[in-house]
């Protein structure tokens, strides 16, 4: 039987699946003539953005893909590269499409209940889900059919031109979304006194279209960087054992995408209207049946106890993926000590409000690091037991984390959805039992965002040790040894770029939103008739300030992450630059739990304050929790989730480049 047959076939019924939520949530009514002129100015707003970033980084593409058909002689490895690319932008331009069809629906739908509004919003996000796991699955396995086993760097040039359209993708997202966000609610909340959506805010507009670029074509792009990426790892790994151990990767991914499907069967609101342990459901229902397809699939390939090994290690993954997420929604749900502690502090100024939510942030590293690092030893060991290389259980591990990401992706969209219908309710008057059913579902939004970062951060720790030990392959280093100067010289160069990059993405923001601020403040004075509601804010201003600032911004950094590993290959040889990719690592993790994590509690605890605690909206604590939440804007929407792209980008630079590096270190010495 040609088993490998199962994941293109997989693919295409994500893709199919897919194209059906799509017609079901486009037929759904869109509400009034308001409603959607709103929803079509964010829609239209979102669709220029990604023109004009494709466009920009089309001639990105094609410079790196003739760099790469020169230095490798093989216009293979060029047109692969290319695919990747257009691989992850197709999948992120479908699901954002969805999605800016889908916010309007879910409002209007909102109007009979949050029952009725729950599956609308879910449904749109579940397009992006599936789209992604389907484009990336039949992608790779069908350059896998086109070249075989042998040539396996070809399919790594597929990953490396993915995951840079990702960096890209998420950092140029990650800046625009956060721009439009924080000008929006520093002088529409806090000097102003306006709601968040108020539709005199010239702002709100950009902020909406923010929502999209960001959470949802940045977030969607990112994660099918991190899907490929892991697969492909394990492929180049298992080609040291055979045949079955390369496809073995694919066959898992494909039980993945089959389980998310089903899983999604399993989300339902209930009678207690609580949309987030829907979506909890969900995701447990889709780990169960991943587990018991995995085995399935393990157990008729006819590889004895070698499958016994592989299965606990891809559930050793799937398990830390679950710890991951269960950490974030404890530190990051409206309902629980972290955040409920962080809006009292509020009430003292926005000092004390940061410094809690910044502390809770740092204490959520514990649990999601010790679950990366018992899901590494368990699937070290028990391949181990099994007689399988460890290696490869470690890269089992990170496929198995991930493999459930169609239903992780679908809960990840699904925020920005509801965010942009709370705010097209807000906008078109609709009144407060919309707007209360819109709240709902954005707070439960707002968790399933932070702990789908999660598990991303989660599986680019796992996959990247894959990764690590498919360049220790092929420049063939067994181990990194710490008393060698330049070994130590890559460590701590390469735990400098997580902090580097973060802080040039934040001061990225920064700059941007200054400029916006300034631009909304100057229309609040210069427009007579905005605060009466008789002048019309220029939208389009703030739509066109946020589009140009995020792409002038985005450049630096990217470029950055995709020089620094190949320089420290160069100049201090394949050894040192493994110790680069450890410490990346190291720091990356650290950082991007950090940072989203933090972000998601200084938000919800705003969003309590502004469901009547504290005194509610307007009062001091109020704007106090605003100003924390804008600290964490760039921190979990910007650099947080940019660091895992970061990181899983530098090996896979140095993976793909590692045959130019190690026989430069030959000839060079």
């Amino acid at each position: 039987m040609d088993w490998l047959i199962i994941a293109p076939v997989a693919g295409l019924v994500s893709i199919a699946s897919a194209v059906y939520l799509f017609f079901y949530v486009t037929k759904q009514e869109s509400g009034s003539v308001k409603m959607q002129e709103i929803s079509a100015a964010i829609r239209e707003g979102a669709i220029a953005y990604l023109k004009r970033q494709n466009i920009t980084l089309a001639v990105f593409v094609l410079v790196i893909a003739v760099i790469l058909g020169i230095a490798f002689r093989s216009i293979h490895m060029a047109l692969a590269y290319v695919f990747g690319s257009f691989c992850t932008t197709i999948a992120a331009f479908f699901g954002m499409t969805a999605a800016t069809r889908a916010n309007v629906k879910t409002a209007n739908a909102a109007k009979e209940g949050l029952n009725q509004a729950f599956p609308v919003a879910f449904y749109g996000g579940a397009v992006m889900g599936l789209s992604i796991v389907g484009m990336a699955l039949l992608g790779v396995s069908t350059l896998y059919y086109i070249y075989g086993p042998e040539q396996l760097d070809i399919i790594l040039g597929f990953s490396f031109g993915a995951s840079a359209l990702a960096l890209f993708a998420k950092a140029g997202g990650g800046i625009y979304t956060k721009t439009a966000d924080i000008s929006a609610d520093l002088v529409g909340k806090v000097e102003i006194g306006i709601p968040e959506d108020d539709p005199r805010n010239p702002a709100v507009i950009a902020d909406n279209v923010g929502d999209n670029v960001g959470d949802v074509a940045g977030m969607g792009a990112d994660l099918i960087d991190s899907y490929i990426a892991g697969t492909i790892a394990a492929m180049i790994i298992g080609a040291t054992l055979g045949t079955t151990y390369v496809i073995l990767p694919l066959l898992i991914k494909a039980a993945g995408i089959c389980a998310s499907v089903i899983g999604m069967l399993f989300v339902r609101v209930g009678r207690r209207g609580n949309p987030g342990a829907a979506l909890n459901r969900g995701t447990f229902a889709t780990c169960i049946v991943f587990a018991v397809l995995t085995f399935l699939i393990i157990h008729s390939l006819g590889i004895g106890d070698y499958g016994l090994g592989i299965f606990f290690a891809a559930v050793a993954g799937l398990i830390a993926g679950v710890v991951i997420g269960i950490t974030t929604d404890f530190f990051t749900s409206i309902d629980r000590p972290p955040v409920l502690k962080t809006a009292e502090a509020a009430k003292t100024g926005a000092a004390i409000n940061i410094l809690s939510g910044f502390s809770y942030g740092i204490i959520s590293i514990v649990p999601p690091v010790l679950g990366i690092t018992v899901a590494t030893l368990a699937s070290w060991y028990l391949a181990a037991m099994f007689g399988v290389d460890p290696v490869y259980g470690v890269s089992i591990g990170a496929v198995g984390m991930l493999a459930t990401l169609g239903m992780i992706i679908s809960a990840d969209a699904y925020g920005p959805i509801v965010d942009n219908a709370k705010g097209i309710a807000e906008q078109s008057g609709l009144g407060e039992e919309v707007i209360e059913v819109g709240d709902k579902l954005d707070a439960a939004g707002n968790t399933a965002k932070a702990i789908s970062k999660g598990f991303a951060i989660g599986a680019a720790a796992l996959q990247v040790l894959a990764l690590f030990a498919a360049y220790a392959v092929v420049v063939g280093i067994k181990t990194v040894n710490l008393m060698n100067p330049k070994v130590i010289a890559g460590v701590f160069v390469g735990a400098m770029m997580p902090p580097l990059l973060s802080a040039l993405l934040i001061l990225a923001v920064g700059r941007n939103a200054f400029r916006m601020i300034q631009e909304v403040r100057r229309q609040f004075k210069e427009i007579p008739g905005i605060m009466e509601g008789k002048a019309k804010p220029d939208y389009a201003t703030c739509v066109d300030m946020a589009t140009k600032g995020a792409l002038k911004e985005l450049m630096l950094p990217c470029v950055i992450a995709i020089v620094a590993p190949l320089t420290v290959g160069f100049v201090l040889g394949t050894e040192a630059l493994g110790g680069f990719l450890a410490g990346s690592i190291l720091t990356g993790i650290i950082f991007a739990l950090l940072m989203a994590n933090s972000g998601g509690t200084w938000d919800n605890a705003k969003k309590y304050i502004e469901a009547g605690a504290f005194g509610g909206k307007g009062s001091e604590a109020h704007k106090a929790a605003v100003i924390g939440d804008t600290v964490g804007d760039p921190f979990k929407d910007t650099a947080g989730p940019s660091l895992n792209t970061m990181i899983t980008v530098m090996a896979l630079v140095a993976s793909v480049f590692a045959p130019l590096i190690a026989t430069f270190a030959l000839v060079w010495g």
